[in-house]
């Protein structure tokens, strides 16, 4: 098997919520010792485990880690995350700008101590900006980017997407910063500050709607539902079956003549109202009719056979039961069954990178500070009797 791509790279990782942990969850993956640092009570996401079920995204996103409280408003707190950055090869946090330097912390600082250190900051609106000191989570950023106003039914109020779509983008390029920090570090030998603000990470998921509203003279898109986020593709739906709904779109040509077949409307092939995807988009709601009165009469599997077979790209609409037991995922080794200590059994998400062949073994989340004797003991060197001491000041 591959080596891990990130061997011999020490993490240090102050990320909280989705994020910054997101990040170091793929880091951890590729091989990276990544040493999870929380405040004494543990991070945001650690105490939703209160609530049943509530516990299970902490566990997620921090298998493969190892952990250690430290309170760092206290002067040896800081003290000691010094003496961690002085042997690590990345720091990681995503607290509001100014933050760290408030802490004594920031960049200037853990630079001096390690030259070569790869600082990672992710954050919502980056370290620069009139939006700099403003507060972000997913659902701010949603509003704030664009999303949210494209995304739902045109007669309808704005929703935000389901999915942590900003927060997981942001720590996906926080990764990515992080990857290419360490590629620069390799050939500069000194290390960098590296970010990745969530605004940024998704306004290019909004191609689609950009799309429509460069070509429509300026004029905000509406949103457009299930349909195409540009409206430059027809048919492009949900549509109704008998048991459910199906996903379906036609790309090119070739998908309309094909579809068009196994509705038993051949004539639509050369109609002129038909003949090319300006002309569909023209009468979509028309388009949406037919298609629609033709998938409500079988099941979802029986029109994901049918439009497999001919190459019309479609899926059934999933529950998440259904995507949590999809074989695909699990035959990959994406989805992976434990047993987890604290959560019980979970199905647990493995990295989306390969790299070679290498995979890691998927290890339980850490408890809090579980790992404070090891790291602060075998890694930093401290004696039994000054840990017991950290600890009875409130340090550890």
């Amino acid at each position: 098997m591959d080596e891990a791509p990130f061997a011999g790279v020490t993490v240090v990782d102050l990320g909280q919520i989705y994020n910054a942990s997101y990040a170091t969850f793929l880091l951890a993956l590729g091989g990276a010792d990544v040493i999870k640092v929380e405040p004494l009570t543990g991070e945001n996401l650690r105490g939703r485990g209160r609530v049943a079920g509530a516990g299970a995204p902490f566990a997620m996103l921090n298998s493969n880690k190892r952990a250690v409280t430290l309170n760092l408003k206290a002067p040896e707190g800081v003290a000691l995350l010094e003496k961690m950055v002085e042997k690590a090869d990345v720091f990681v946090e995503n607290f509001r700008p100014g933050v760290t330097d408030r802490l004594g912390i920031g960049f200037e600082r853990l630079s001096e101590i390690n030259p070569r250190l790869v600082y990672a900051s992710g954050s919502g609106y980056g370290s620069t900006g009139p939006y700099r000191d403003l507060p972000a989570m997913d659902i701010t950023i949603q509003a704030m980017s664009g999303i949210m106003s494209v995304t739902g039914f045109p007669d309808r109020d704005p929703v935000k997407a389901g999915p942590a779509v900003s927060d997981f983008m942001g720590g996906i390029h926080l990764y990515g910063a992080i990857a290419a920090g360490l590629y620069q570090r390799e050939r500069t030998g000194k290390g960098t500050a590296v970010e990745a603000a969530m605004l940024d990470s998704v306004y290019p998921s909004l191609m689609s709607s950009l799309g429509l509203y460069f070509g429509s003279t300026g004029e905000a898109p509406t949103r457009t539902g299930n349909r195409h986020s540009g409206m430059a593709e027809a048919p492009y739906n949900v549509y109704p079956a008998s048991d459910g709904h199906i996903a379906l779109i036609c790309v090119s040509e070739g998908h309309w003549r094909a579809l068009a077949g196994l509705m038993g409307r051949p004539e639509l092939i050369e109609h002129p109202d038909y003949v090319d995807r300006v002309a569909r988009v023209r009468i979509i709601d028309e388009v949406d009719a037919q298609v629609g009165s033709w998938t409500r009469q079988f099941t979802k599997a029986e029109l994901v056979q049918k439009l497999q077979t001919v190459g019309v790209p479609s899926a059934p609409v999933r529950q998440i039961a259904e995507v949590v037991a999809d074989p695909h995922l699990r035959q990959r080794g994406m989805l992976v069954e434990m047993d987890h200590p604290q959560e019980g059994p979970l199905v647990m998400p493995h990295s989306p990178i390969r790299v070679g062949d290498h995979y890691a073994q998927l290890v339980p989340s850490p408890t809090l500070g579980q790992h404070n004797e090891q790291v602060y003991g075998e890694w930093l060197g401290l004696d039994a009797g000054t840990i017991a001491e950290l600890h009875v000041k409130g340090v550890i």
